[in-house]
């Protein structure tokens, strides 16, 4: 028992120091457990039916229904983001916003938040904003603290707002966590879904989305120097109608589908992914197609998502089952009328693709969208190998009783968890962390009595407020390698300081306040 347990601790500190030498964390996690596996094989601590487990864990991995959904999310938020929609979507809610002093830094945490909502990737999130928004921040005087700090804070926002990839890879963590407890305490286990850890997110994440406003607010109110004033109104041109729709409301109302598809239960995940894939396409093809002068495939695109809703509709009204017995002649024309919806939208998404593919960006928009994919679940793989191995040296158990043990029971154990995952957070990706260290932490929480949704939502706030926190978040790297030269890393730093007191802020409230993220998904249920 004392080799098994000296093992199991001399491979997490192995993992942790090859990957803070530099090494890639995929190969990193499946050689070390490989490497200690084979020496837990010679010494007869580990059986070596054990390591011939894992291709069968890998193809469950392949066959997850929720992990089915990452590559649509992905490919949908790198669509996005190469077509320059948040280039779009920046400007016309600073033109809309122009009148109001610092306008622009409420547009900012807007178009942030739709973002957010919209990639779920924090690295190229924090990146656009910075290259479009920061240079005409500082051009409108802005001080360098509060601009940098709110783009760091709206490009962090990915991580807790959903549709989010964090989200969806933490829904499979937390319900593996909460069917071991589960068997482990021999109580039944509720499944813990994707859409619960969304409806749970939604209240935090707009809650501190409010509190971002609020500070502004107050900023300008007390230091009305540090923000630009009003732009007048008369020294820009007219927002046209049609391109607000366009650049604002589109995103939006993909948005809302994805998201409200998933809540009401209309969609699974994977289902609402391929909308979103499927929207985010047609988004792009319009917007390249209007810049191009494409007024023909602009037609049929537009058409493509006027037939979408419509469709929605049709399904959730209708029963369009052509293996009923008896179909009423409605029906029938009622199913007639969805199979031409279906056909108009696949044309529409080849014009889309057409136009995409003139312009040059769909396959860097495919190949983008398979290699974070690709390592997302090479990741998953490597993660998969170490929890065998460290599990066939008790490792689980060992930590369980660490955290069981802790003075204070759930709340020592819950402050001991979070302050080592904020830790982590400054040197591993939100990834490794969610694959290696949550299945190890997450079942004794939950066998404390400790509500799994809460305990997700808790987790991606944490590792929110990590990324941007100095001197090693995340989205300050990021935000650095972006921002001009001018402006300076300490500035960066302060910058993001007093969003980080609002991040703590709201992880309290979470705290004190578990309903604010387990409410909506009890009701939805």
């Amino acid at each position: 028992m004392e080799a098994e347990l000296i093992l199991a601790i001399a491979m997490f500190a192995t993992t942790i120091l090859a990957l803070l030498a530099g090494y890639p964390v995929a190969l990193t996690l499946g050689g070390v457990a490989l490497l200690f596996g084979l020496i837990g094989v010679e010494l007869g601590l580990v059986p070596l039916p054990i390591l011939r487990n894992l291709p069968s864990r890998i193809l469950g991995s392949m066959e997850n229904q929720i992990l089915i959904a990452v590559p649509l999310f992905v490919l949908m938020g790198v669509i996005l983001e190469r077509s320059k929609v948040a280039e779009d979507l920046l400007q016309s809610a600073g033109r809309l916003l122009a009148g109001v002093p610092g306008g622009l830094g409420y547009a900012v945490i807007i178009v942030g938040t739709l973002l957010a909502a919209s990639t779920g990737i924090v690295g190229a999130t924090v990146v656009t904003m910075t290259l479009i928004a920061l240079p005409t921040m500082l051009r409108q005087g802005y001080d360098p603290k509060l601009a940098t700090g709110t783009i760091a804070a709206a490009g962090t926002l990915g991580q807790i707002i959903p549709p989010s990839i964090v989200l969806i890879l933490l829904a499979d963590a937390i319900s593996t966590a909460n069917q071991s407890a589960a068997s482990q305490s021999g109580q039944p286990a509720n499944v813990v879904s994707v859409g619960d850890l969304f409806a749970g997110a939604l209240l935090p994440g707009l809650l501190l989305v409010g509190f971002y406003l609020v500070f502004l607010f107050i900023t300008t109110l007390l230091r009305p120097n540090s923000v630009a004033s009003a732009s007048p109104r008369h020294d820009l041109p007219p927002l046209p109608l049609l391109d607000l729709a366009i650049s604002l409301g589109a995103p939006l109302l993909l948005i809302l589908a994805v998201l409200g598809s998933i809540l009401a239960g209309l969609a699974s995940p994977t289902e609402a992914a391929a909308i979103g894939a499927g929207g985010a396409l047609l988004l792009a093809g319009l917007r390249l197609g209007k810049e191009r002068d494409e007024q023909r495939a602009v037609a049929l695109i537009t058409a493509g998502l006027v037939a979408l809703p419509i469709l929605g509709i049709l399904a959730n009204v209708t029963d369009l089952r052509l293996t009923r017995p008896d179909i009423p002649l409605t029906d029938m024309l009622l199913v007639a009328l969805a199979a031409l919806l279906c056909l108009l939208f696949l044309i529409s998404l080849g014009a889309a693709a057409v136009i995409l593919s003139k312009a040059r960006q769909l396959r860097p928009a495919f190949n983008a969208g398979v290699q974070i994919t690709s390592m997302v679940f090479l990741i998953l793989i490597g993660a998969s190998l170490f929890a065998l191995v460290f599990r066939a040296y008790g490792g689980d158990h060992y930590v369980e009783a660490v955290l069981t043990g802790l003075p204070g029971g759930l709340w020592g154990a819950l402050l001991i968890t979070m302050i080592v995952m904020f830790v982590l957070g400054f040197f591993l990706d939100f990834i490794e962390i969610i694959f290696v260290v949550v299945p190890l932490v997450a079942p004794p929480l939950i066998i404390l009595g400790a509500d799994p949704v809460w305990i997700a939502i808790l987790m991606a706030l944490n590792l929110q407020t990590s990324f941007l926190t100095p001197p090693f978040g995340f989205a300050l790297f990021y935000l650095r390698g972006a921002a001009p030269a001018e402006v300076r890393t300490l500035d960066i730093w302060k910058g993001a300081v007093p969003f980080i007191l609002l991040q703590i802020l709201v992880i309290t409230v979470v705290i004190a306040v578990p309903a604010v993220a387990t409410y909506l998904p009890q009701l939805l249920r």
